[in-house]
This record gives structure tokens, C-alpha cells and sequence, in this order.
């Protein structure tokens, strides 16, 4: 029987589906570089699965569809690997209710400035049957909202609405021009069923005409001014804290560093910007407590792509310091409150910017290499006193498992082309300083501020790169709002394995440190009061293993560490997630 009904179906002629406005979207994708689509569908996606299930049917290639059973995870794992490759990646959700459920991620990627595209169904706007896709759900009138774009205003770029077949894939390039012009940023669209069930006729986009603006650069009348005072400046000091994003940019201040023996401190990472061994390298700072010593002491400061380069209130420059501002977004024009007082503000490409200080210092007569060896040697000695320091902290200690004992455990079993995760939150800044990574790309954080990134940009980056190993660092609240649940089921069907450490202090850190940054002597401090606490304590890395058939470990005792570590390490190799979850001492 079952012979006979296959044999029916061998001999029926292919369905033939309309060319509709969903297929012109999706070929559109395919057509600006889209590699991938996340998705998280419903029942406003018809026309699309309908189109995607034409498109297999007739083996045309579209972007692959990532099976996203939540929407953060969604918009982390689009917006890991749009970071890590710079190319727009899409996310598909369902109408307002999706939207709001990239609420987090939507911040992260706006903030963080990564380009990627999200489209959202809308409900029908016919309900008799009018049209294809008119209303035949009760959840259709539940769904209807006056302004489903405003949820998006405050953190996309760009934002529009398809209406027609006839122009959609002229919004797509144009959204995905918006997303990778400088600053890069997530785009949004929305249709509803009835337009994207709409039958068309294909068009033909040169896609060349559809490019990015091109990069800025500093106008060259104010090059050899700057290039006079970085020259003069007897303790010239660089600040950066994104400047990696685009590896070659990484080469061109290594350069800079060398010829002007100029050293350079990351402020709040988020991306590897300066070479951890290069003698210049004066360290990472984050929520520093005190007066970093080293930028009191800069005569001339140049900030590089940060937008918190320093907490004024508590750690700045000098008074007399003369601040040069390079940035893709000097202004922070979605920063409401933000000014650093500066001699020059230059919107620039840093690497364009770079690129030119470097020309320009070809051709001056005015360095003093004398001055510059002397510069280069003391200098030196900082960064290796700096890097002693951090040694000394890293001894292993008997009771305890330590946050610069664990990341120094984790740097000995990666190499150096790992790709490195880094949302550790409280313990930021010492993974950042203890993890040590040399190569461009190595070093990852979200860039914004809404925790549960981790998880599904590590899926991102190795969807990016297969080929190397993945390593996410993460508290433990970061890795609870990363949904670890769908987070290890789509690392296991998308055979993108990769290892996670918890960083597990058992509670929230960072509300605790913010309270006493303002009560230092507070009733909470006196209580021991802070509401932070995860007690009882939950089995983490036991989630992973139920969702994902990940490999699971808890590990309490200095001793078993090491172990813990190479045995994860192995599985991954072995193409199998991990999860380590390691108690360090308590909020």
C-alpha cells in the first residue's frame, strides 16, 4: 500500500507556487550577501515558507534558515556573526510579539553598532478574504498594533514598512546600505501577509549601485596638526576600545605604537584592538575604582573608537592633557548625556584614520629617535612590571578558585587563533587582562549593555568560522539570560559546538558593586542586603546537557580544574558542546 501511494506521488507534477512578494524578499537576501536567516516564524510567515519551500523544490539558493526557538537567541546568533565578518545577517520574527522579544538583543546590536537586517510580519489589514492572507486566525486582531515600527525607533537605523512586490527588493538593499554604512546598526521592515503574498513579477537590482558609503577620513589640513602634536607630546598614551572590529585597523596602530613608542590602554574591550605581549600594551580598564595612574600622567591623549574611554567622576586624564577624538561616531548622537572636552573631534574610519597619521609621519622630519628610544624603554618596563603583576595574581590558591586563576587555566588550553566570547560582566576586565589574546578577532564582547549575548553569538561565530574553536566566558546571570536551553538545541542540530565557562559567583555581582559605588557604608553593606543571591543554586551546565547533549561539569575544587578544562576542551574537538560551570567565590 504504502509502494503504491509512493509511486501516485513520484508521477504528480511539481506545484507550481506564485512568484510573490516573500520570494522577491528572499532573493533580495540572497542577493546582498546574506548568508543566513535566524528565524523565529509564525503566523504571519506563510508566503515566506511557502517561498522557501519553492525555492528548495526547485534547488535555487537562498539564504539557510536557522531555526530559532527564541528571539534572543536569534538576534545574538546574527549579530555574532555580522561581528565577526561584517556582513548584514537576517532575522526573521513574528509580527509585534517577536519584535519585543529581541527587546535585549536589538539594544545590543544598536549599541554595538552590528549590521543586521530584521523583518517582522505584520497582521492582516483585510478580514473578509479580500485578499490572499486576510484575517482567519482569532490572533490576528490581537496582533494588530497602531505603531509596530516605533517599538524598533529608538534602536535601528533605518526602519520601513513593504507594501508592494514591485519595490521590495529596492527596500531591502537600500535597509542593508543603512545597516553597513559607518556607524553599522540593525535595520527593520515589516509586512504584512497580504503584501508578502502578493504576486509580482521578478526584478533585476545591480547590486553595485547598492554599496555602503564609503569610509571617512580625517580632512587632511588637520592631519599634520595632529601628527605635530603626537610628535611633540613628551607622554602620548592611546585609548581604544573597539578599534578591532576591523582587524586591519589593529595593524596600523601597532604601527603607530612603534614608531612614536606610543602605549595603549583598552578601555571596556570589545574586541582584541592591541597585541596583550606588545611592549607597548598598557592594559585594560573597566569600572576602575581609582585614578589609573598611567592616563593621569599623558600630556596628549588620542582616543581611538570608544565611547567610554574614562569615568570622569573617578578616573580621567589630566586637566592640561590635549584629547584628539577619532571616531566613527565622535558626537554619540544616540547618547543623550555624553561630552569629553577635546582639542579636535574627527569622524573618521579608524583604519582610514590611521592610515593617514602613519603616511603623514613618512614624510615629517620632526621625530627624534633618540626621544623615542628613551620613550620605548621606559614604556617597556611598565607594560612588563603591569604583566608581573598580573602573574602574581594568577597563582593558583588552595580553597578557592579565583577569576584570574580560572582565565589564566582557560588560556592554557586555547590557542591563538580561538575565537574568544568575553561577557563576564563583574569579571570583564580581568578576563580581558588575563586572557591574553595577540591576533585580531580573537576577542569578543557584545558591545552594548543587555546580558544573554554570550550564547547565541557563539553560535554566530562559528557558524562564521567552523574551523576554529569557540569559547564563550560568561557569568553566571549572563549565561541564564542567554536561554541556555535553545541556545545548546540549536548548537546541537546546527553542529556548531563550542565551549562555555561560567564564571559562577552565584548571584548578580554587578548590582551589589553598583550599590556600594554609591553606599560604600550603606544599610545594604551593613545588612549584607543586595538581593543578589541565586540560592538555591541551579545545576547550569546540566541544561546544556538535557537541551543539547552537551558535555556538563561542575567544578568546586582548585585541584580539578585543569582536568575539567581539557576534558570540555576534547569534547569540542570531538565536535560536542561543553559546558563547565565553575564556582568562583561568592557575590
Amino acid at each position: 500500500m504504502n509502494t503504491k501511494i509512493e509511486e501516485l506521488v513520484a508521477k504528480q507534477k511539481p506545484i507550481q507556487s506564485t512568484y510573490t512578494t516573500s520570494t522577491a524578499f528572499l532573493e533580495a537576501l540572497q542577493e546582498a550577501g546574506v548568508s543566513y536567516i535566524f528565524a523565529n516564524l509564525g503566523s504571519d510567515h506563510p508566503a515566506i515558507i511557502e517561498s522557501l519551500a519553492q525555492a528548495q523544490q526547485d534547488n535555487k539558493k537562498l539564504p539557510k534558515l536557522i531555526i530559532c526557538p527564541h528571539e534572543m537567541v536569534a538576534m545574538s546568533a546574527a549579530h555574532g556573526y555580522a561581528q565577526l565578518t561584517g556582513e548584514t545577517q537576517a532575522v526573521i520574527v513574528h509580527v509585534e510579539c517577536g519584535t519585543q522579544n529581541i527587546g535585549g538583543a536589538i539594544h545590543n546590536a544598536f549599541k554595538g553598532r552590528i549590521p543586521v537586517l530584521v523583518f517582522a510580519g505584520a497582521s492582516p489589514y483585510t478580514q473578509e478574504n479580500e485578499l490572499t492572507g486576510s484575517r482567519n486566525e482569532f490572533i490576528h486582531w490581537i496582533q494588530d498594533v497602531f505603531d509596530q515600527r516605533g517599538i524598533m525607533r529608538g534602536y535601528s537605523k533605518y526602519d520601513n514598512e513593504i507594501r508592494s512586490g514591485k519595490n521590495v527588493k529596492q527596500l531591502v538593499h537600500r535597509a542593508i546600505q543603512f545597516a553597513k554604512s559607518d556607524p553599522p546598526g540593525p535595520v527593520y521592515l515589516m509586512g504584512p501577509r497580504e503584501a508578502m503574498e502578493e504576486a509580482t513579477e521578478p526584478v533585476t537590482i545591480n547590486t553595485d549601485l547598492w554599496k555602503p558609503i564609503s569610509p571617512t577620513a580625517i580632512p587632511p589640513k588637520h592631519i599634520k596638526l595632529l601628527v605635530e602634536d603626537l610628535v611633540k607630546a613628551e607622554n602620548p598614551l592611546i585609548v581604544t576600545s573597539y578599534l578591532g572590529r576591523n582587524p586591519d585597523a589593529v595593524k596600523e596602530l601597532v604601527q603607530l605604537s612603534k614608531r612614536l613608542a606610543i602605549p595603549v590602554i583598552e578601555s571596556v574591550s570589545k574586541a582584541m584592538n592591541f597585541p596583550a605581549d606588545n611592549p607597548m600594551h598598557w592594559g585594560h580598564q573597566w569600572n576602575t575604582a581609582g585614578q589609573n595612574e598611567l592616563l593621569a600622567k599623558a600630556d596628549l591623549v588620542l582616543v581611538l573608537d570608544s565611547d567610554v574611554p574614562w569615568i570622569p567622576m573617578k578616573n580621567k586624564p589630566s586637566d592640561k592633557a590635549t584629547v584628539y577624538y577619532i571616531d566613527i561616531d565622535p558626537l554619540k548622537e544616540e547618547m543623550p548625556l555624553w561630552y569629553i572636552p577635546s582639542k579636535h573631534f574627527f569622524k573618521a574610519d579608524a583604519k582610514v584614520a590611521l592610515e593617514q597619521i602613519n603616511h603623514c609621519l613618512d614624510s615629517t622630519s620632526l621625530v627624534d629617535k633618540k626621544t623615542i628610544e628613551k620613550r620605548w624603554k621606559t614604556n617597556s618596563e611598565i607594560h612588563a612590571r603591569l604583566r608581573e603583576e598580573k602573574l602574581l595574581l594568577e597563582t593558583i590558591n588552595e580553597n578557592v578558585i579565583t577569576p584570574e586563576y580560572l582565565t589564566a587555566c582557560v588560556r592554557e588550553i586555547i590557542d591563538e587563533d580561538t575565537i574568544v566570547l568575553n561577557e563576564g560582566i563583574s569579571n570583564y576586565q580581568t578576563i580581558c587582562t588575563h586572557i591574553g589574546t595577540k591576533n585580531p578577532g580573537t576577542l569578543h564582547g557584545s558591545g552594548a549593555g543587555s546580558l544573554g549575548w554570550n550564547g547565541g553569538a557563539a553560535i554566530g561565530m562559528k557558524l562564521a568560522n567552523p574551523d576554529k574553536t569557540v569559547v564563550s566566558l560568561t557569568g553566571d546571570g549572563s549565561y541564564l539570560f542567554s536561554i541556555p536551553s535553545v541556545v545548546h538545541w540549536m548548537a546541537k542540530r546546527y553542529e556548531t559546538p563550542f565551549l562555555t565557562v561560567i564564571y559562577n559567583n552565584s548571584g548578580w555581582k554587578s548590582p551589589k558593586l553598583s550599590t556600594l559605588g554609591v553606599h560604600p557604608n550603606g544599610i545594604a553593606n551593613q545588612m549584607d542586603q543586595f538581593h543578589v543571591n541565586f540560592d538555591p543554586p541551579a545545576d547550569l551546565a546540566k541544561i546544556a546537557e538535557a537541551a543539547g547533549n552537551a558535555y556538563a561539569q561542575t567544578v568546586k575544587k582548585p585541584s580539578e580544574l585543569k582536568m575539567a578544562l581539557r576534558k570540555a576542551m576534547k569534547a569540542v574537538k570531538e565536535g560536542r558542546s561543553a559546558v563547565v560551570d565553575v564556582y568562583i567565590p561568592n557575590v
